[in-house]
Order: structure tokens, then C-alpha cells, then sequence
């Protein structure tokens, strides 16, 4: 892939239409200065100084995609409280349909709560959330917006948090709508995944586990490019997905889709924090495959588009000139890419 193929494609990416699905959270921080700790527990006493809120999970998700150009609706679920009205106004401000929110009364809005000194240093974190399945009418209303808002996308993506959004049901509604377009056209469905809900993502188009994911999932160690390449190949078997992305952190990614297998190697950058960063791969490649990529011509993308959230504090985008900035910087066509053929 040349430099003017990754800005022909990124070109593509303004206003194409994308579906995410899944688990949405609100990321509250609170910041403050830690001088002391406290006589009535070994515990550090933080000063407030401010706070601040960011979208997370499946809403990070589209974040990304809105930041990169694209046209996003999202699915998932919301309480009926103050952390609600806060996430769709964030939404709002990064330019989100929220028309696809779900309301539970019965149960919070995902939100997590972290406390964190000046230096971005995490002292704690609090989480308010219930993590139960979907069921009845809240499920029910959840099956009716994705069909409705998900006729139009290029690709659709589910970002699964195991915070109740997504189940078996729903992605076959997902696959339905990506296969009504015929088999020349399908819709590519891309899953970030969770292990307790492997056998939900059969049938789509690519999942992105982590290394841990994937050693999870395969009982197999990964230290290699070998070790990835096996257990990628034990994964895609085990889920019955057509490709996969393991996401190796400093070490890249490992693809495999059946065809080939492929080393990308890490995007160096100085780690500022991990947060958040599988949420910009994953909607880097979607937007990538819906805007005519391959599988590595997106894996690259991604690769790039990690490595530069990694740089910034707590969930992050990247936006379509920071990404071709970083491509060109790094020099696509040396790009730590390596294509290893099947034996």
C-alpha cells in the first residue's frame, strides 16, 4: 500500500454511513493533587481540582468514526439519570445519532468514575453499572433500531463491553442485514470482542481479541509471531468468524483470514495511556473495510491510528490528518509489514 493509496482510502472515509452496537459508558474523571496520605487509612488524599467526562465503550467507539469523517448511528442502552443526559450531550457535541439509545429504567447508565492525580496517575476507579442481559421490551426495542438504522451502513461494528447490550439474538439481526445485500456486496460486521460471548460472533466478518483475549480463548500461549499465527488460526476455527485481528500492543498485530497470515509490526510511540486504544482499532478498520480496503490495508490503518492514542490520556480519537501524518511519518512502504504465506 503507497502513501497515495492510504489517502485515497482515508478520502473515502467523510460521511460514509456506520452502525455500532454494543455497550455505551460515560468516563468520568476526577482530578486532583495527592500531597499526603490519610491518617485513618493508608490511602492517598486527593485534592480536587476538576473534573471532566468523556465518552467510553461502544460510544468511544463512534467518537472515533465521527472523528475520522464518518456517519455514525448508535445502539445500545442508557439509564434514566444525569449520566444519560451527560453522554447524549457529549454525543451531540461529537456529532452521534443517539436516536438508536435504548432507556432501562431498570438499571444505570454504564458509567466509570476514575480519580486521578495531575499526572494522570489513576488512584481509583469507581464503577456504577449492571451488567445484566438485555431481555423483554428493552431487548425487543434494541432488535427494532438496528434494523431500522442498520439498512443503510456500509459496515456495521459491535463493541461488546459484557455490560448486557449483546447477545447471540442480536447479532444474527446483525448478520441478517449484512448478508441482505447478496454475497458480492456484504456489509462487513466487525466484532471487538469479549470471551464469555464467543460463540455470538459466529459468522462474522472479523474479530479483533486482544493477545490475552486470544490466549484465553485458544489456550495457547502467545510469545511469537508462530504462537500468533496458531492461535489466531485455533480462534478463527473456535468462533467461526472469517478473519482475525490480534492486537499484540508493543509487538503489533497478527492477521488472519484463511487466505493469509500477516505480521504488522507496532507503530512506535511513547505510551501515554491504553485506554480506549482497541476502541480506535476497531473503528479504524471498519471505517477502513467500508471505505473499499483490504483486510491489511485496514489492519495498517488501525495499527497507525493506535499508535497514536496510545500518546494521549484516557479514550481518544484520531482525526483523518493526524492519521495520514502518522502513515507518512513512518514510511507505509516500510512499514514493519511482513507477509508470511500459508504452509
Amino acid at each position: 500500500m503507497t502513501p497515495a493509496r492510504a489517502r485515497d482510502l482515508v478520502a473515502r472515509f467523510g460521511n460514509l454511513p456506520l452502525l455500532v452496537v454494543g455497550d455505551v459508558m460515560l468516563d468520568r474523571f476526577i482530578v486532583g493533587r495527592v500531597t499526603r496520605i490519610s491518617p485513618e487509612a493508608p490511602v492517598p488524599i486527593v485534592r480536587f481540582e476538576s473534573e471532566y467526562a468523556r465518552l467510553g465503550g461502544a460510544a468511544n467507539v463512534a467518537h472515533n468514526l465521527a472523528s475520522l469523517g464518518a456517519r455514525v448511528s448508535l445502539v445500545g442502552i442508557v439509564g434514566d439519570d444525569a449520566a444519560a443526559a451527560a453522554l447524549r450531550a457529549q454525543l451531540a457535541a461529537a456529532r452521534v445519532d443517539d436516536g438508536g439509545l435504548v432507556v432501562d429504567r431498570d438499571r444505570p447508565t454504564t458509567e466509570k468514575v476514575r480519580v486521578v492525580t495531575e499526572r494522570n496517575q489513576q488512584v481509583a476507579r469507581i464503577d456504577y453499572e449492571q451488567d445484566v442481559d438485555a431481555s423483554g421490551s428493552v431487548e425487543h426495542a434494541i432488535g427494532e433500531r438496528v434494523a431500522q438504522l442498520g439498512r443503510a451502513a456500509k459496515a456495521l461494528l459491535v463493541s461488546d463491553y459484557l455490560k448486557g447490550t449483546i447477545t447471540r439474538t442480536l447479532v444474527e439481526g446483525l448478520l441478517a442485514i449484512a448478508r441482505s445485500a447478496g454475497a458480492s456486496t456484504r456489509v462487513p460486521l466487525v466484532v471487538d470482542p469479549k470471551i464469555p460471548h464467543l460463540e455470538c460472533y459466529a459468522g462474522a466478518t472479523l474479530v479483533t481479541p486482544n493477545h490475552h483475549e486470544a490466549e484465553a480463548a485458544t489456550h495457547m500461549r502467545i510469545r511469537t509471531d508462530d504462537d500468533a499465527r496458531d492461535a489466531a488460526r485455533a480462534f478463527r476455527a473456535r468462533v467461526g468468524c472469517d478473519a482475525v485481528l490480534i492486537t499484540r500492543g508493543e509487538h503489533g498485530m497478527w492477521l488472519s483470514d484463511g487466505e493469509r497470515e500477516e505480521s504488522i509490526a507496532a507503530a512506535a510511540r511513547e505510551v501515554a495511556d491504553v485506554t480506549g486504544a482497541g476502541d480506535t482499532v476497531v473503528a479504524t478498520l471498519a471505517l477502513a473495510l467500508a471505505a473499499g480496503a483490504t483486510m491489511t490495508e485496514a489492519a495498517i490503518l488501525a495499527n497507525h491510528a493506535a499508535g497514536l492514542v496510545v500518546g494521549k490520556f484516557g479514550p481518544a480519537t484520531v482525526s483523518p490528518p493526524e492519521l495520514l501524518a502518522a502513515v507518512s511519518g513512518f514510511g507505509i512502504r516500510d512499514s514493519g509489514f511482513a507477509r508470511i504465506p500459508n504452509p
